[in-house]
């Protein structure tokens, strides 16, 4: 097998790996901040229920995550998952947006109380403050630790190969049972560290841009 037919054929796995990385970070970003307010309400049952989930996603590896999703609804319900790709994007889903619930609890955490009562007095609802005045401040506080679980999350997608979904790494693997040729699963790291160096410049463009606005 040639250098470019691997690379044709690992790229085929890379657009999958970069399919889940995309599709993982849309879903969990907006639901990470949904159990945040969760967590953090007054509503004690919803916020014991939030805080116990985050809980168990944190506390169990995202591999068993997979499993239980892609098996659980079949030998429990008798209900089995038809798409291996959206059984691995609920478990990424799922785990990431816990993890990111508790990066986002951590930066409005440190915002003081005055902000919250200078706006009450200014007439604001809390809608308005939160998105107006609090979460700008969230957004540049968290951006590092941020930055860290995405980066973390570029490389979990090769998890994705446990229930057999054809990321790069599986790509990799076949072509190592196929034809005994191992240096493609080494050339597959070199598609990581390009995605991972492209993830790492996004974030300090992003930092460069918020430089203007002290916290």
């Amino acid at each position: 097998m040639t250098f470019d037919v691997v690379t044709l054929q690992l790229l085929e796995g890379f657009g999958t790996t970069v399919l889940l990385f995309a599709a993982t970070l849309l879903l969990s970003l907006p639901l990470g901040l949904i159990v945040t307010f969760g967590s953090m309400s007054k509503i004690k049952p919803i916020r014991y229920l939030a805080r116990t989930v985050v809980w168990i996603i944190r506390g169990t590896p995202l591999m068993l995550q997979i499993m239980v999703v892609f098996y659980v609804p079949g030998l429990v319900f008798d209900y089995p998952m038809q798409s291996r790709f959206i059984a691995v994007l609920i478990a990424f889903v799922i785990n990431y947006a816990c993890y990111f619930s508790e990066i986002y609890r951590g930066g409005i955490e440190s915002i003081s109380r005055g902000q919250y009562e200078a706006a009450q007095v200014l007439g604001m609802t809390k809608g308005q403050t939160f998105f107006r005045i609090i979460l700008p401040q969230v957004i540049k506080r968290i951006l590092s630790p941020m930055s860290n679980e995405v980066i973390t999350l570029v490389k979990d997608t090769s998890l994705a190969r446990i229930i057999a979904v054809k990321e790069i790494i599986q790509v990799a693997y076949n072509i190592l049972g196929g034809y005994a040729l191992v240096w493609p699963l080494f050339y597959s790291g070199a598609f990581y560290l390009i995605f991972v160096g492209l993830v790492t410049v996004a974030f300090r463009f992003a930092e460069r841009k918020l430089d203007y606005y002290k916290v």
